[in-house]
């Protein structure tokens, strides 16, 4: 192989690596995006916001399923997170770490912080599988830290 050869090679290597990386930044661009809808829903209070945030972020056959919960659509989504808001008044979903994410999955870390005073009684983590429009279609989670019964 001719030196232009070769340097012509490493100059196709180099756009092929350039294009993956763009294309992996625009689709960790699609899970923070499904993440931040996520979040909205799970830290709206208002039942008409509540209602409107989780149409926004899941889709309307979604499923949610942890420890505590098996819920399906979007009636199941808000009456657990209403729930939940209402086991933990005053208390707000924070995201811990990034999103990880491939094909039409993603995992990130959260947890249950006081406004009050900072403590965070409840963390875990969640899987999301996402639908072709970016809403998400299913959640597994799974409860990493949670207050003792006592």
């Amino acid at each position: 192989m001719t030196q232009q050869e070769q340097q012509e090679q490493q100059e196709q290597q180099e756009q092929q690596e350039q294009q993956v990386g763009q294309q992996s930044a625009g689709a960790g661009e699609r899970y923070a995006a499904a993440v931040a809808r996520y979040f909205e829903a799970w830290n709206a209070t208002e039942e008409g916001a509540r209602g409107k945030a989780v149409a926004a972020a899941f889709g309307e056959d979604a499923t949610y399923t942890d420890p505590l919960a098996d819920v399906v659509g979007h009636e199941g989504l808000a009456a657990a997170i209403a729930g939940a808001h209402a086991q933990f008044p005053g208390f707000v979903f924070r995201q811990l770490g990034g999103v990880d994410g491939h094909h039409d999955m993603a995992r990130f870390g959260w947890e249950l912080v006081s406004v009050a005073d900072g403590s965070a009684p409840v963390a875990g983590f969640d899987v999301v599988r996402l639908g072709e429009d970016g809403r998400i279609r299913s959640v597994c989670g799974f409860l990493d830290r949670v207050p003792s019964a006592g």
